[in-house]
């Protein structure tokens, strides 16, 4: 969501550039594929200077610490729930077992990621000044 009308402009210049590109490496092995990349890469090169034109417009943005302790405890529970089933994958050779690991290990990421994380960022938010 862009606030101001430059910045969805550039917004809208850098999705077409990262469409362009993206698409240019899906058909590298083409010649138009490659002018495709170059030519993503050029326009992602234009929105990258514009967003830096416009951030001296932005003013200051108010922004307090968030709390390291929380954030570092949602890190660590998104990152316990990965290895819950990347090692569970590996524990067990049967379907049923593969998929409750994975299950249990995909909730407790979505946990860390929906929960803990964004309870860190909500503490000092900026509309709660």
């Amino acid at each position: 969501m862009a606030a101001t009308k430059s910045q969805g402009r550039s917004f809208t210049i850098f999705m077409v550039g990262a469409t362009t590109a993206a698409a240019g490496i899906a058909y590298f092995s083409s010649g138009s594929g490659k002018l495709a990349l170059i030519i993503g890469l050029v326009i992602l090169a234009i929105s990258f200077g514009m967003f830096l034109k416009i951030k001296p417009e932005e003013g200051k943005v108010a922004f307090a610490a968030q709390p390291f302790v929380t954030k570092l405890i949602g890190v660590v529970v998104t990152l316990l729930g990965w290895l819950t089933v990347l090692f569970g994958i590996h524990a067990t050779s049967s379907v049923g077992g593969r998929m409750t690991t994975s299950i249990i290990g995909l909730v407790v990421s979505l946990i860390g990621v929906l929960f803990v994380l964004p309870s860190a960022a909500n503490k000092n938010a900026i509309w709660k000044a």
